[in-house]
């Protein structure tokens, strides 16, 4: 991606001023809370003690996350649809959805549908950051891929109403609200939860929000046991609270986390232990290390991309540090600079590109080239 300005050394300078946001700002959130008209603890259909291999079935009223067949892309055709599979991915980074906000990384559930509404009418379709890291971004031919990132498992995030639906003002609820408007976008989200998922203590109820969830296409992911600033660890105790989380995930009945979303972005002196590690028994190997950054990520098919330190984008205005990082800029940007932009070619065996784009795809992928 060629960017508007020189990236080298600001990308850094941008990450510190968001974590150093978002640790003033958890340092002063009030306690979780359940959003108006939800049950909290009632966040899933079916008992709590299903078998994670026989989840609920979705329920029929909701849209589904499932992808049209794919198709076999030919060089004319890739030209057609102008396809880029080495283009620029953004991965949108959300805290609390609040009716009134807080603090500056708070959206309102007005401002996050209104975004995924622009996105919904810019041609993007979300994957999970799983699907993103692992290269399987099988969307449709002509479409953008967005990765949807909600950190921290707030009680705004997913909770169900009294019908059993997801409440209107959460954020499952209003992707629902969008997908249902506008059908081409996939309701699917990543959610990187602590200690207590969706601000749910009883166990029985973690199980069947994250359960509910995973049986819909989203994905229910690692952001270590108490949320500290990893920095400041040891490496012992980095791998304990990785590998802590991912305890509680697995025992309440989702796959092993691919991905981890680090706390305030911060990465930890030893880079690997937020990579791989062993605690009591649990182990985990991430295939996606993402930061809280400032730019839209490079394809995971490209020489530049660099797994263990992933790219995402501050969801708001242009205010502030936000004036050229946050994803009301990149979303302009990206619209501004189409070229750059990842565009699906609905060919999940081919990576279709601009024949001048060649020498930037890995060497892993090369078997996978289709350059018009």
């Amino acid at each position: 991606m060629r960017s508007p300005i020189p990236l080298t050394k600001v990308i850094l300078l941008a990450n510190v001023l968001v974590v150093v946001v978002a640790v003033v700002v958890l340092l002063v959130l009030p306690p979780a809370s359940a959003p108006p008209g939800a049950r909290p603890g009632t966040a899933a259909s079916g008992p709590a003690s299903s078998p994670p291999s026989a989840p609920p079935s979705p329920a029929p009223d909701l849209p589904s996350a499932e992808l049209p067949p794919p198709i076999t892309a030919s060089e004319e055709f890739a030209r057609q649809v102008k396809a880029n599979e080495a283009g620029a991915v953004p991965i949108l980074m959300y805290h609390r959805i609040t009716r009134k906000r807080l603090a500056s990384i708070d959206r309102t559930p007005a401002q996050l549908r209104k975004e995924l509404e622009r996105l919904a009418r810019g041609g993007y379709v979300p994957v999970t950051a799983r699907e993103f890291a692992t290269g399987r971004m099988d969307i449709p031919a002509g479409r953008h891929p967005v990765v949807l990132t909600f950190d921290d498992g707030h009680p705004s995030h997913f909770a169900l109403d009294a019908n059993g639906a997801p409440a209107k003002d959460t954020a499952v609820g209003i992707i629902y609200q969008v997908a249902v408007k506008h059908p081409g976008f996939r309701p699917v989200a990543t959610f990187w939860v602590n200690r207590d998922p969706f601000g749910l203590r009883e166990r029985k109820d973690q199980e069947r929000a994250v359960r509910w969830l995973a049986s819909r296409g989203f994905e229910v992911a690692n952001h270590t046991w108490g949320h500290p600033h990893l920095p400041r660890l040891s490496k012992k105790k980095v791998v304990e609270q990785v590998a802590r989380i991912e305890r509680l995930l697995k025992g309440l009945g989702v796959p092993p986390s691919e991905t981890m979303a680090l706390p305030f972005g911060a990465m930890p002196r030893k880079r690997s232990t937020v990579q791989t590690g062993k605690w009591h028994g649990v182990s985990y190997r991430f295939k996606g290390v993402f930061l809280a950054g400032a730019e839209p990520s490079v394809s995971p098919f490209v020489k530049d991309y660099d797994w263990r330190a992933i790219q995402r984008i501050q969801s708001n205005g242009r205010k502030g540090e936000c004036r050229k990082w946050c994803s009301e800029y990149w979303l302009g940007w990206l619209d501004k600079h189409p070229r750059e932009r990842y565009t699906a070619d609905g060919d999940p065996d081919r990576i279709s590109i601009p024949r001048g784009l060649r020498g930037n795809i890995r060497a892993d992928r090369e078997q996978k080239i289709n350059a018009y």
